[in-house]
């Protein structure tokens, strides 16, 4: 590893500290080794969690699916099993009335001393929110999940009752609602179609994206943050990137296993084991936008992968960063150089990676930060061959 400390400038859009994120899993199936098994391990998710403390994460999401744990009730057991650990709530506004997710939010908010975070899903597969009874057309739900952004802001801050009657919600005389631990709670909003885009540039706290190519990111970063001032906000919405990085002690043995991952990914998703198999083109742009990208080319830019999103069909998020721990640290930051000021990083061998991760890459990120906050210049963490990856190291 190299640390150049010259005298430019930290870019502008640098974000200047970061929180990492990952997911929590609730048992020890993962895509390379599928378990034939649906419910939840307690003592793995004691372990999972303890192991996310004791790394340095700093926030978990809790995923919604609807053949899943549920979310709210994990967020608590994992606000309880940690101490300082901030559980994300995934949460689809098809299956719970804004003004009890605005209670069980809060609920959770004054149980975690102001930890809780939620992440509103408006869903992107027809198929998937038929299976609990939502046959909204895709555009009707982020209409939707606007109107529930509205709802839950006032719930938590209304001093007197209110009532409503939009589009999708109606109600009479609710509150003042259960109050938030030391007022609202953040709310993210993910996505990458341009109706996402309106909703969360006016309305989140938080916009999460996909780990796409720096060029392409950079693009729909601006045009987030443009809606937003557009709408005439004060402040932006943070940026929340997701990658699933494959790490070894070099790029060369990094690179041999994810050739290695790949082709287990792929065996498992063809045999429809661990929630994959879903074969159908996917309806959500995100995954549309990975599997062309991964059609395009195998590698972008420092070390973005994009095979593992080929092997899945881009279900959820999938793309890599594929190298040495020096190698996954710079290509973060050039994330976090765009402006991201929260990276998600969750590897395909869940328990072990956010054990390797905790304890080669999150402090790798935080010295360079650390780093450019002390001097106040640019210092650019960089693998030996800052750039591109050792030709020979590549696939």
């Amino acid at each position: 590893m190299t640390v150049a400390s010259g005298p430019d400038a930290v870019p502008a859009t640098a974000a200047a500290e970061v929180e990492f994120i990952s997911l929590t899993h609730t048992n020890a199936s993962t895509e390379l080794e599928p378990i034939p098994a649906r419910g939840i391990d307690l003592p793995f998710v004691r372990r999972y969690v303890r192991a996310l403390e004791d790394g340095g994460f700093d926030l978990t999401l809790l995923p919604y699916g609807s053949a899943g744990a549920d979310s709210f009730v994990l967020a608590s057991a994992v606000g309880q099993l940690s101490d300082r650990l901030k559980p994300i709530v995934a949460v689809r506004p098809n299956t719970v009335f804004p003004t009890v997710a605005a209670q069980q939010l809060a609920t959770l908010d004054q149980l975690t001393e102001g930890r809780a975070v939620v992440h509103l899903i408006s869903g992107g597969s027809d198929a998937e929110q038929a299976r609990q009874g939502d046959y909204l057309p895709k555009a009707e739900r982020y209409a939707r999940t606007s109107e529930f952004v509205d709802v839950l802001r006032r719930a938590w801050t209304a001093t007197e009752a209110f009532s409503h009657a939009g589009a999708h919600y109606r109600f009479d005389g609710f509150g003042p609602g259960f109050p938030p631990y030391a007022g609202p709670i953040p709310i993210s909003i993910g996505g990458q179609s341009d109706a996402a885009f309106e909703i969360g540039g006016a309305k989140a706290d938080i916009f999460s994206f996909w780990g796409e190519p720096l060029a392409d990111i950079r693009s729909q970063i601006d045009q987030v943050h443009a809606i937003a001032a557009a709408a005439g906000r004060a402040d932006r919405p943070r940026i929340w990137v997701t990658f699933r990085p494959i790490v070894a002690r070099t790029d060369d043995l990094a690179w041999a296993k994810a050739r290695d991952y790949v082709e287990r990914i792929a065996r498992t998703f063809q045999s429809g084991a661990h929630r994959l198999g879903d074969k159908a083109a996917p309806q959500n742009v995100g995954s549309r936008r990975a599997l062309e990208f991964a059609r395009r080319q195998e590698v972008y830019d420092r070390a973005l992968w994009t095979r593992t999103a080929a092997a899945t069909n881009a279900q959820g998020a999938s793309t890599a960063l594929v190298g040495s721990p020096e190698t996954v640290a710079a290509a973060i930051l050039d994330y976090i150089d765009l402006g991201a000021s929260l990276v998600s990083i969750r590897g395909y061998d869940t328990y072990n990676d956010v054990v390797d991760y905790g304890r080669t890459v999150l402090p790798l990120v935080r010295q360079e930060l650390a780093h450019r906050t002390a001097t106040g210049r640019r210092g650019t963490l960089q693998a030996d061959h800052p750039g591109a990856l050792a030709a020979a190291g590549r696939p």
